[in-house]
């Protein structure tokens, strides 16, 4: 803690309550904070540790990372995942396209989810059980009034549950009634009947003999041991179970969203946002679980709910959070928060009902394909007022030379904020070299040899556009790291070699990733520009 900047201090112990976003450009140490966060938190908040702190991260070199890091800090209550991993025994097995995950990111669907589960319900109607060989016909307004009580503020599931145990009590008592009707029409005929024997012995016995069963002797009611004896046997029954199953079944979420994609006509009614192209889209994309399908999935399990009584959530092990899809965590830690979808921002919020959240990141390096610019595009319409924002605003990694290049950067990617200010020099001023493209292979091998020349012993790596990345490494004999600018989020070396910066700026999110490739060094920034898209 002691190494911790003051403005870095003050969102270590900023109170747990309610949603914090922290905004921290390149260098500026923001997943150091969110660590120690996690560490001042724990300590700080006994009750935050009893039921577990939740860390999700971009990657799992990133999670590899803090499963060394906080053990370090003593800290033992910690669930490291990432959004494609916080579900249980369910692991995207294919990649998309930017566009499919950008149209599933939306926020729209948990509305559409939640349409599709509403929708699911039994359709209006009488409903008729069997018992002992008799027909009983439960009402439709009966059936209406169950299920609407039932559903209020329930999951699918949970609420069949109850209208389950409901309508023990219905047919119990629709039972018991038929019953009681049998038996005051049985009780009748036998008292007419006894009524003739005793006028028959009143005739022929002077003594005045009678039955002395005339009048109510039975009452044509089941007694209360009775009735519950019954009640019993009919929630035990599996000829009873059955029926409810089949009129109310449990639904698979995996098959019902599958269902939901593939069906273009459904999607229209139910999501009329989406055009025909998304529509489309969805409806040709190929099996299997791509990353942006795991929010939905765990939207739809969610609003579905177990099929079985859950469990009580007892005091966290990190084994038993991480099998629970419904855990709820004392306090969930994001970092690069930006890249998250406001689906995916709903999966934090079911794991923190009470939006005890951190979130780290740098709105201007965002490389997903949602369309948030701002904090408030990126978290809104999930946190809604919620949430705070603090900033970072010391650079302490990247020098003044290089950090002076960044706010063209920024403008032109449509940021609202000013770049970190670096607090050191290196006397390093960038370079360019400019090259036609049949010479960037050659020309990128050279620059990085000199470089690592320069920096023996130290670091040096190499950003290109995706596009360039296979063809370089080649070039580059794997003697230096060669990555895109999303490869290289997180990452720092001495030396940095960005290769063809207008190819990145071409890209989705151009300017963002360019941003990041200027702010990996932490000494040298050299630049290798191709003649012909040089503008």
């Amino acid at each position: 803690m002691a190494t911790l900047q003051r403005e870095q201090d003050e969102i270590v112990r900023a109170p747990s309550r309610g949603a914090l976003v922290v905004q921290g450009g390149p260098g500026t140490g923001k997943t150091v904070v969110a660590l120690h966060r996690v560490a001042y938190l724990l300590f700080a908040y006994p009750e935050l540790a009893r039921a577990g702190v939740l860390v999700l991260g971009p990657s799992q070199r990133f999670l590899d990372y803090i499963g060394s890091v906080l053990p370090a800090l003593g800290e033992t209550a910690v669930v490291s995942a990432t959004c494609e991993t916080l579900l249980p025994e369910v692991r995207p097995g294919r990649t998309e396209s930017r566009r499919v995950a950008e149209v599933k990111g939306r926020a729209l669907w948990q509305r559409v989810l939640t349409d599709l589960v509403h929708s699911l319900r039994p359709t209006p109607g009488d409903l008729t059980i069997r018992w002992e060989g008799e027909e009983y016909v439960v009402p439709e307004a009966t059936i209406a009034r169950l299920v609407r009580s039932a559903c209020a503020g329930r999951s699918h599931h949970a609420a069949r549950r109850i209208v389950h145990a409901q309508l023990v009590d219905v047919v119990t008592e629709l039972v018991a009634h038929r019953s009681g009707e049998l038996l005051a029409a049985a009780e009748e005929g036998l008292e007419d009947i006894l009524t003739a024997v005793d006028a028959n012995l009143a005739r022929n016995d002077d003594r005045g003999v009678t039955t002395g069963a005339s009048g109510a002797a039975v009452d044509g009611e089941l007694s209360e041991q009775e009735v519950e004896a019954l009640r019993s046997r009919i929630g035990v029954d599996a000829p009873f179970a059955s029926v409810v199953q089949q009129w109310w079944p449990d639904r698979d979420p995996g098959g019902e969203l599958t269902a939901l994609l593939a069906d273009e006509e459904r999607l229209a009614a139910l999501a009329p946002e989406l055009d025909a192209a998304d529509r489309r889209l969805l409806a040709d994309e190929p099996a299997g679980w791509a990353p942006s399908d795991i929010p939905l999935l765990d939207a739809l399990t969610d609003l579905l709910g177990d099929e079985e009584q859950p469990g009580r959530q007892a005091d966290v092990t990190a084994a038993r959070a991480r099998e629970r899809r419904d855990w709820v965590y004392g306090h969930v830690v994001v970092d690069e928060a930006q890249e998250l979808s406001p689906m995916e921002w709903q999966m934090v919020a079911r794991r923190s009902p009470g939006y005890s959240i951190t979130a780290v990141g740098d709105i201007d390096q965002t490389e997903a394909p949602h369309a948030h610019t701002t904090w408030e595009d990126a978290v809104g319409e999930v946190l809604g007022e919620r949430w705070r924002q603090s900033r970072l605003t010391i650079c302490y990694r990247t020098p003044r030379e290089v950090m002076a290049l960044t706010r063209e950067v920024l403008a032109a990617a449509g940021s609202e904020n000013d770049p970190p200010r670096a607090v050191r020099s290196s006397g390093m001023d960038p370079w360019v070299r400019e090259v036609d493209e049949g010479g960037l292979p050659a020309a990128t091998a050279t620059a990085a040899e000199e470089l690592a020349a320069r920096w023996t012993g130290g670091t040096v790596g190499v950003v290109a556009p995706a596009a360039r990345v296979s063809a370089l490494r080649e070039a580059l004999a794997a003697e230096v790291p060669v990555v895109s600018p999303a490869g290289a989020k997180g990452l720092e070396w001495d030396a940095v070699l960005v290769v063809d910066p207008d190819g990145i700026i071409a890209e989705p999110r151009g300017h963002n990733g360019l941003y990041v490739a200027l702010t990996r060094c932490t000494q040298e920034l050299g630049r290798v520009v191709v003649a012909e898209s040089r503008g």
